[in-house]
């Protein structure tokens, strides 16, 4: 760890790696900011089980953030410093009362700051939950590619592979699961890649690669982090899960966004396919719920790209 890292954390009123039982399991959460008075920002990651770019070996990784203020970051059960094996007794409502348990200790230590969430992807379905289930206690919200429904398995994604320069033969795989009544988590990883490799829905290419050099230096030399923690952001206890998959295919979010009663801003990038932008965009459209804003990031993505990070990092956080 460098010189510069050991400053801004040696800066901070608060930089500690604490433990939490959430929902029945104790687990580590990292918690750091410049000033204890500072609002409170609980990271949601995605995946599930893919705690970037904001996990707990960022200790004095953002000193963007933490300067204005006070970043929960935490690896949820499964990977990174938290990794167990996630078998097929969890559920979508294991990973929401965890949330739930994580927003209300924070809040008992807390009791002056406002607390604020920020979910992407798979962590909006978190941030979603949580807010309408406790929104006494969260003051805004904030998720990137917010899941809806119809994820993955969409009219926009078909259509777009379909008229993609793809091999016929993968057009042929995709013109079965079109049609097919019942999809699996393989069918799903299958879109995922190739729609990664024949279209913007994934990852936008104009809008640059997140530069994610820098963080994987940061988070090898972090002083939380151990190799095994590091390698469990990829690999890790989801591998073999299949209950959440069956989950998020059907999951249908339209209910639970249209009882939110606090603000929550939904970023979308502009090619996302996975939980597709124009699908996002009609819903808030056609919603009579004041508290949902959308907005639109250019040149990005699913995936946020550099320029989307850019985005979030500079500007979004204005929004808390």
């Amino acid at each position: 760890m460098n010189r510069k890292r050991k400053n801004i954390i040696g800066l901070n009123e608060i930089s500690e790696l604490r433990t939490y039982t959430l929902n029945g399991f104790e687990q580590k959460v990292l918690i750091e900011g410049r000033k204890k008075t500072n609002p409170i920002v609980i990271f949601l990651h995605g995946g599930p089980g893919s705690p970037i770019p904001f996990c707990e070996g960022c200790r004095g990784m953002f000193p963007e953030l933490t300067e204005r203020f006070i970043m929960v970051y935490w690896d949820q059960l499964g990977c990174g410093i938290n990794n167990r094996i996630i078998d097929d007794t969890f559920s979508i409502d294991s990973f929401v009362k965890m949330t739930i348990d994580l927003v209300k200790q924070i809040k008992d230590e807390f009791k002056q700051n406002e607390i604020n969430l920020f979910g992407v992807s798979w962590g909006s379905i978190l941030a979603a939950r949580t807010a309408e289930e406790i929104p006494e206690l969260i003051h805004n919200v904030i998720v990137y590619g917010q899941v809806l429904k119809q994820l993955i398995f969409n009219d926009e994604i078909f259509k777009a592979l379909f008229n993609s320069n793809m091999p016929k033969k993968n057009k042929d795989k995709l013109s079965a699961m079109n049609q097919a009544s019942e999809h699996t988590s393989e069918d799903g990883k299958t879109i995922m890649k190739w729609a990664n490799k024949y279209t913007d829905g994934y990852q936008s290419k104009s809008g640059g690669k997140t530069p994610m050099g820098k963080i994987i230096g940061g988070l090898l030399t972090s002083p939380d982090y151990s190799f095994k923690d590091f390698k469990a952001m990829v690999i890790n206890g989801y591998i073999k899960n299949t209950s959440l998959m069956k989950e998020l295919i059907k999951i249908d979010l339209s209910e639970t966004l249209q009882k939110i009663t606090i603000p929550y801003y939904i970023l979308q990038g502009n090619t996302d396919l996975v939980t597709p932008t124009k699908i996002i965009s009609e819903f808030i459209k056609k919603s009579e719920n004041n508290n949902l804003h959308y907005i639109p990031v250019n040149n990005s993505s699913h995936i946020p790209s550099a320029k989307g990070m850019n985005i979030i990092i500079d500007n979004i956080f204005e929004l808390f």
